[in-house]
């Protein structure tokens, strides 16, 4: 059987496990019709979260280096190695990335605006190291863009950042200690619970309904246990695609307040909302820090996010520690962020996404009609619970066999018993035909008994 591991330098970890992988096949130390380790063991043995070896699996499944067989596992594929034009297509619905417009102007707004940045008389500094807080155009762009929600930021409260996973990490690594006690919704963003393993910290879970975190559960977690961390995802949660009232906002920010709790408030899409709820930034300023990333409203190959703190001190304590980890957020990415906000092109681009978010979910809800599952008609991802047959990580690895990636509740439960629901990401898909293909097959899986078992009568 394969022993994990992934080759350090690629491109992103699941890369570096199928190119650990195919190197292994070239060279010989794996035979075509070896069993594969299961998903769960290769995430085990490789400190990685789930979705990372499922997004591994897929690419391997892509370039038809492994094969699935129902009710036994996957295998090394017995095709000979390279015969790509054999590898089954696959459809993911796993990946929570926003359809790119299909504008053909937008594949062309990156290089345009690099070149009108690069040839800017003062272009060939933003290929020089800047200020690990970021530079100040840059600040003074966020400022202004988050601006339009959070009232009163200036510039010196702001963090430009490499993306959200890394400001998150930096806020816990200032804010936490070993051992410290984190609260988060019964399901919450996988990356989240990776922060929690690297830090060793503990993660109180908060019983959750259609509207989010429930504040009695917040009250009850502060009483019962010293919680020094509060993480939420107030627009459109990841996964459960809930969307904190107001009123229930302002609740989770008087409790924190009562018993000295700070608030990390995860907000990449909030964008997309027409009328999106005051911030908890708003709400309680000087105890919440308000990542806003640019993956979910414009495109992840930004890797910028931007951080609201508490105050300019605590700007410049957060910019200690990201220049102890990643120096600086790319300049290039960072400047290109500020001209589409300059321009207007970032609110527009995040309009377009939203537009085809509607139009997707309207797929969506017309080939999962019969099943139960909730969504935000502006967002591109929906939590579909599954009937009594199915278990969700059952139901994942079948669905991976039949060509469509999802992602089980398992990978973002914070309690040991999670419901029996997945995730599934509608932004992915290159076009609605494809994503009606995937929807499709999916509702007709789930519409069966689960194979080896007695229908349900």
């Amino acid at each position: 059987m394969w022993t994990p591991r992934l080759i350090e330098g690629a491109r992103m970890k699941y890369l570096g496990i199928v190119e650990a992988l195919e190197a292994d096949i070239q060279s010989g130390r794996v035979a075509r019709g070896e069993r594969l380790p299961a998903q769960r063991a290769i995430a085990e043995a490789l400190d990685v979260d789930l979705t990372t070896v499922t997004r591994a699996f897929n690419e391997a499944r892509r370039r038809g280096l492994v094969s699935a067989q129902a009710g036994r596992g996957t295998f090394i594929s017995e095709i000979p190695y390279g015969a790509a034009e054999n590898a089954t297509p696959f459809i993911d619905l796993s990946m929570n990335i926003p359809p790119q417009p299909a504008d053909a102007a937008f594949g062309h707004m990156i290089p345009d605006t690099l070149k009108e940045i690069l040839n800017s008389p003062a272009g060939m500094l933003h290929l020089h190291y800047q200020e690990s807080t970021g530079a100040e155009p840059d600040r003074i762009a966020a400022a202004r863009w988050l601006g339009e929600r959070i009232d009163g930021l200036g510039p010196d409260r702001l963090v430009v950042s490499a993306g959200a996973q890394c400001a998150l990490f930096a806020i816990c690594d200032l804010l936490l200690g070993r051992g410290d006690i984190v609260a988060a919704g019964a399901m919450t963003y996988p990356g989240l619970k990776a922060v929690a393993i690297q830090k060793a910290l503990s993660i109180a879970p908060l019983a959750m309904d259609s509207d989010g975190i429930l504040p009695d559960a917040f009250e009850k977690a502060c009483r019962d246990r010293p919680v020094k961390l509060l993480y939420v995802i107030p627009s459109i949660d990841n996964p459960t695609t809930a969307t904190l009232p107001e009123e229930r906002r302002r609740a989770l920010a008087e409790i924190a307040r009562r018993h000295d709790v700070v608030i990390v408030e995860d907000d990449p899409y909030a964008a997309l909302l027409p009328d999106p709820a005051p911030t908890l930034s708003v709400l309680a300023p000087d105890i919440t820090w308000h990542i806003a990333t640019l993956s979910k409203c414009a495109t992840p190959a930004l890797r910028v996010a931007y951080v609201a703190t508490p105050s300019d001190h605590a700007a410049r304590r957060l910019a200690s520690v990201l220049r102890a980890t990643m120096l600086m957020a790319p300049p290039l990415m960072s400047a290109l962020a500020s001209r589409w906000i300059a321009t207007g092109a970032l609110n527009a681009t995040a309009r377009s996404i939203r537009s085809e978010n509607m139009a997707r979910q309207k797929i969506a809800a017309a080939n999962l009609a019969s099943l139960d599952f909730s969504a935000d008609p502006h967002g591109h991802h929906l939590w579909l619970r599954l009937p009594s047959h199915w278990r969700a990580s059952d139901l994942a690895e079948h669905a991976n066999r039949a060509g469509v990636s999802i992602v089980p509740a398992l990978a973002f439960a914070t309690v040991a018993h999670p419901l029996e629901a997945v995730r599934i990401s509608l932004g992915v898909a290159p076009d609605r035909d494809v994503l009606e293909e995937g929807l499709s097959l999916l509702s007709g899986l789930i519409a069966q008994p689960l194979p080896g078992t007695r229908a349900i009568v």
